[in-house]
């Protein structure tokens, strides 16, 4: 039985993998020679990388379990209670410098390299989702606040968060409008002091409210009374839990109040509530950057999320993995269909064939979501450092990146988790073992900022049309890159079978775009999303390959077998959706909901 009072490393992450990636790959390491990252080195990585590896094992995953099994309640003085270890978890995430570590060295920060930033925060997502994704919020806050919220802001909010003192949320959906933002009815109202009063009520507010620190700073979206309709006429306010005097000494209680919490399947370690502002005349709010392009700075935000729950969804899927990997390794049962001897030892699970098939399965799907993860990370360095057409081309090629970012871990490395389960047979959904809470934590991560099916309208509906179709043209050509440098014979047919999809995929889309219907082009764009992703994770693969080349030894081996597995199983499920999406299918555009 596999407790997470004690989990080994070795069952967390693969450290082996992520120096793989990031060295071996990516080259993280060559990014020291530019200003931003001049005072780092390989060394300063593997001491952050290190570090986080060892809290994760020491801090996080111990209470795990215990923080799944006691729920965040509501205690007689109406605060949230959670279990101690999480605030004892985050102060030494937080003395470690880990919350501040991608942020300027002005703003306390290390400046380390995003993709070093995210692989150390894949320690934690794997460790426990639950209290990892306090910071994880907080990192995200901090990040929009800096783009947009000018000197006072970041000296009253961004600070203290990346002092740990205060928390960060982001406060969009509403009970009658979900993801559809453009029909939100939270209100601000100026006031004559500059400040505005904003009342209205918000829905599953991860982080919402707790006791772990001095503040909760939310970004709420909000309408003024001039506000045109719809989604340009939403505004971006700061409104803390407590007003913060222009000393940086806490005020008064703002007017945010917790109405309740919201209990779920899984990432049961952070609350998640419904809050409402202004329930005794107004809760301080404050504009962030101009009125009316709330929105488009949210996005900052909430793509930085989406790419962060990808690895977040990664993690678990990673971590599930490794535990089902330990135990076939350990299990025995039955003996080998040639084998007729009823006296023969049984032999561990490993050795049966099927059992391989979701151990091969979910290796491909963790490490290629590790892959993808890190990879959107090595294009937001480019962006901050890079030089300005190699910024401008990693930016396009991270707008059409990041839907699928989100949603192909989300989907496929959920995917993992399940085979976790099956490969533990009947102990995989007891509580006794791991594997059934990363189910339940990942099941969470297709809905997480923006459903899949979302996701699917962006890709196809905004990002490969986008300045018609830069971002798309840009991964075609990083694909083709990589398939004109796979010309060995053990990457030939990869490439090969691989070229044949990307050229699928831009006839595809073309045909797609090309009848003038926008309701049927997109009526199928969640297959659209799937086949991409499916065919952007084999580039990645193809990509582990060529960097694996001829180097020997099981790490190697097992990327290698990995690498094949998707090719031969995965790859060709993408021609059957490019084909139903190319038809121009009606099924459901034209399906008459009654009768369902």
């Amino acid at each position: 039985m596999s407790s997470s009072a004690d989990i080994p490393a070795s069952l967390i992450l693969s450290r082996r993998d992520l120096e793989f990636l990031l060295y071996e790959w990516l080259d993280v390491e060559s990014l020291t020679e530019r200003k931003r990252f001049a005072e780092h080195s390989r060394e300063t990585f593997d001491a952050v990388l290190e570090l986080s590896e060892q809290i994760a094992v020491k801090h996080f995953a111990p209470h795990n379990k215990k923080a799944d099994a006691n729920e965040p309640r509501v205690g007689d003085d109406g605060k949230v209670v959670l279990i101690p270890e999480v605030e004892k978890a985050l102060q030494v995430f937080t003395e470690a410098g880990l919350i501040a570590g991608q942020f300027d060295e002005s703003l306390g920060g290390m400046q380390l390299p995003t993709t070093v930033s995210k692989a150390s925060l894949a320690w934690f997502q794997a460790a426990n989702t639950g209290t990892a994704t306090y910071p994880f919020l907080t990192i995200g806050n901090a990040n929009l606040l800096i783009e947009y919220g000018g000197e006072d802001l970041i000296d009253r909010y961004v600070r203290p968060m990346l002092e740990g003192r205060f928390h960060g949320t982001m406060c969009l959906s509403e009970p009658g409008a979900g993801s559809s933002l453009a029909y939100i009815t939270t209100k601000a109202t100026p006031r004559d002091d500059g400040t505005y009063s904003v009342t209205g009520t918000k829905m599953w507010i991860s982080g919402g409210d707790h006791e772990l620190g001095e503040n909760i700073v939310h970004l709420v979206l909000a309408k003024l009374p001039d506000a045109p309709a719809g989604v340009k006429g939403i505004s971006l306010f700061v409104v803390p839990k407590h007003l913060v005097n222009e000393d940086g000494s806490l005020g008064e209680r703002n007017d945010v109040n917790l109405v309740g919490l919201n209990h779920k399947m899984g990432y049961r370690g952070t609350t998640n509530t419904l809050l409402a502002f202004g329930e005794k005349g107004g809760a301080t709010g404050y504009l962030v950057g101009e009125p009316h392009k709330g929105l488009a700075y949210m996005f900052k935000m909430m793509n930085e999320a989406r790419i962060g729950v990808g690895m977040g969804a990664t993690a678990l899927g990673y971590t599930g993995y490794l535990h089902s990997l330990e135990y076939a390794r350990e299990r025995t049962q039955g003996r080998p269909v040639g084998d007729k001897d009823p006296a023969a030892p049984q032999v561990p699970i490993v050795d049966h064939p099927d059992v391989r098939r979701m151990l091969l399965a979910q290796k491909s799907y963790a490490e290629g979501g590790l892959a993808l993860g890190l990879y959107c990370s090595r294009l937001v360095d480019e962006q901050i450092t890079g030089e300005p057409d190699a910024a401008e081309r990693a930016g396009f090629l991270l707008d059409v990146l990041t839907p699928i970012a989100k949603a192909w871990p989300s989907q496929w490395c959920l995917e993992a988790n399940n085979l976790a389960i099956q490969v533990h047979g009947g102990y995989g959904y007891t509580r006794d073992y791991n594997v059934e809470q990363f189910y339940r934590d990942n099941r969470l991560n297709p809905i997480h900022e923006g459903t899949n099916g979302i996701q699917g309208l962006d890709l196809l509906g905004r990002k490969v049309v986008a300045q018609n179709g830069r971002g798309l043209q840009l991964l075609v050509e990083a694909i083709t890159t990589t398939l004109d440098a796979s010309t060995g014979e053990d990457v030939r047919d990869h490439a090969e079978a691989l070229r044949a999809a990307v050229n699928r995929l831009v006839e595809v889309t073309g045909t797609v775009w090309g009848q003038g219907d926008p309701d049927l082009a997109l009526a199928n764009s969640t297959a659209y999303l799937e086949a991409t992703g499916h065919l952007v994770v084999a580039w990645l693969w193809l990509e582990q390959l060529n960097a694996v080349g001829e180097k020997t030894g099981a790490f190697y081996d097992g990327k290698r077998a990995a690498a094949q597995y998707f090719f031969r199983y995965e790859l060709p499920k993408v021609g059957p959706q490019f084909d139903l999406v190319a038809s121009l299918d009606r099924t459901l555009l034209d399906l008459d909901p009654s009768v369902l």
